[in-house]
């Protein structure tokens, strides 16, 4: 008799007998666990607007795990972020019970914003300048950018080529000063503050150096900008 038909031939007879029958927990698969892996991967990462795929890692073939009669639980720190490989424990939380880890590949798609042309440091960003691209943002290590809202008034930290992903690091402050803003000029002469109307011929946040004339005498004169509408006129 094969080792299934004598079981099936022992439960019977137990139950003929009016003795209790106890069943036996199953070991899990390789395949069971490594759903559970995944499961939990696609609980935390797929969210509304994104495209996600999962895949778990074979087993080491030499694993062998004790049987479990509890539903495997696997569940992913609040601290794990999008990633290419992410291990993720999958527990048999029983008494006694075992936790095993699984490798789980992933790729998360989402619309970033990309530039549509090289753009210099100081360059103020609009949304002609940048355009929606699906990216997989588990290989963005720098972080992404994936909303106009986000980079309204702001201006470049740095230069970006042609087709770069824009990311939090590359946004400088927002624009204090624009080509063409009615802006005060202040000067210091001696020790005695003067002030002046002028109007910016270029663009900057707080520091950076722009020309300016004067409205009053239509001279143009070197500053710096200090707050929004106004410039330091500097020696």
């Amino acid at each position: 008799m094969s080792g299934c038909s004598a079981n099936a031939g022992r439960l019977l007879a137990l139950a003929w007998l009016g003795l209790p029958v106890v069943s036996v927990a199953a070991a899990p698969s390789p395949n069971a666990v490594r759903a559970a892996a995944e499961q939990a991967v696609r609980a935390r990462f797929d969210l509304p607007g994104s495209r996600i795929t999962v895949q778990a890692t074979p087993l080491d073939s030499r694993l062998r795990l004790a049987p479990c009669s509890v539903p495997l639980r696997a569940v992913l720190a609040d601290a794990i972020r999008p990633a290419p490989r992410i291990s993720v424990p999958v527990q048999c939380p029983q008494a006694a019970g075992w936790t095993v880890r699984v490798q789980v590949q992933l790729q998360l798609f989402r619309p970033v914003l990309v530039t549509n042309r090289a753009l210099l440091r100081g360059d103020g960003l609009r949304p002609a300048d940048v355009h929606a691209e699906e990216r997989d943002v588990t290989r963005l290590g720098y972080g992404y950018v994936d909303s106009l809202d986000q980079v309204a008034g702001r201006t470049l930290a740095r230069a970006l080529p042609s087709g770069s992903v824009l990311t939090p690091a590359a946004l400088g402050g927002r624009r204090m000063v624009s080509a063409g803003d009615h802006v005060q000029v202040v000067a210091n002469l001696g020790g005695i503050v003067v002030r002046a109307d002028g109007v910016a011929l270029g663009s900057g946040d707080n520091g950076a150096r722009l020309l300016v004339r004067n409205e009053s005498s239509g001279k143009v004169v070197d500053a710096m900008v200090h707050a929004p509408g106004v410039v330091l006129a500097l020696p």
